[in-house]
């Protein structure tokens, strides 16, 4: 996975796909060009809504290995800990927690690690990004939300450009800066340009009638591979 984020990608996040034919839209934005699908996994009580479990990364596994994709896990829960297992052994590539749901963040990015997953480490608006100063080293991924987790279809806060730009002078240019929120064809060229890597479209990519199409389009506007 690591050699697949060291340039711009557009990750669809599946948790705004329909999901009577998840399977299809996957297909489809894995034929248009993506190799990186984002499982936002929701628990009911870190963020309210609740979403799904790694059955669904085992269900997805053939349509996305077929073309040499990865899947990114982003558990917005609490108790992270307590999935990690779980996860790598569903199939995930990288697995990225909250340091607001993490009791100890250098512990469970080293427990990620072992698993020989990328570790990733996420904050939310309102957190401040010298949360990764202590544990730059156990950083592969760096997610900043650009908008509070727990909704798709929200818009993207414009203040997560300056954010972006300072966490990329924080941890240099190997960890892969993620970004998660109101990225569509306007916004992904300006997250790109301010140093993401991995920028995470939802209700952009699987809200149109053509989810090809729009995955091509945002992906063109960020200069991401198509």
């Amino acid at each position: 996975m690591k050699k697949l984020i060291d340039q711009t990608r557009i990750a669809p996040s599946i948790l705004s796909a329909d999901f009577s034919r998840l399977g299809q839209h996957v297909g489809e934005v894995m034929e248009a060009g993506a190799r990186v699908i984002h499982i936002d996994v929701m628990d009911g009580s870190f963020v309210p809504p609740i979403s799904f479990g790694p059955v669904v990364i085992e269900a997805l596994a053939d349509t996305v290995r077929s073309v040499g994709g990865v899947f990114d896990v982003h558990l917005m829960i609490d108790h992270p800990e307590r999935q990690i297992d779980a996860f790598a052994a569903a199939g995930a590539d990288s697995i990225i927690v909250h340091s607001e749901a993490a009791s100890h963040v250098d512990r469970l990015l080293r427990a990620i690690r072992d698993k020989g997953v990328l570790a990733g480490l996420a904050v939310c608006p309102g957190t401040p990004i010298e949360v990764f100063e202590p544990v730059a080293d156990l950083v592969d991924i760096a997610l900043i939300m650009s908008v509070n987790p727990g909704w798709g279809g929200q818009a993207f806060m414009p203040g997560s450009l300056d954010r972006i730009r300072r966490v990329r002078e924080l941890l240099g240019p190997d960890v892969a800066i993620e970004v998660d929120g109101g990225v569509d064809v306007k916004t992904a060229p300006l997250v790109a340009d301010a140093g993401a890597r991995l920028l995470v479209a939802g209700s952009a990519v699987f809200g149109s009638d053509d989810p090809k199409a729009a995955y091509s389009a945002i992906a063109e506007a960020a200069g991401a591979p198509v």
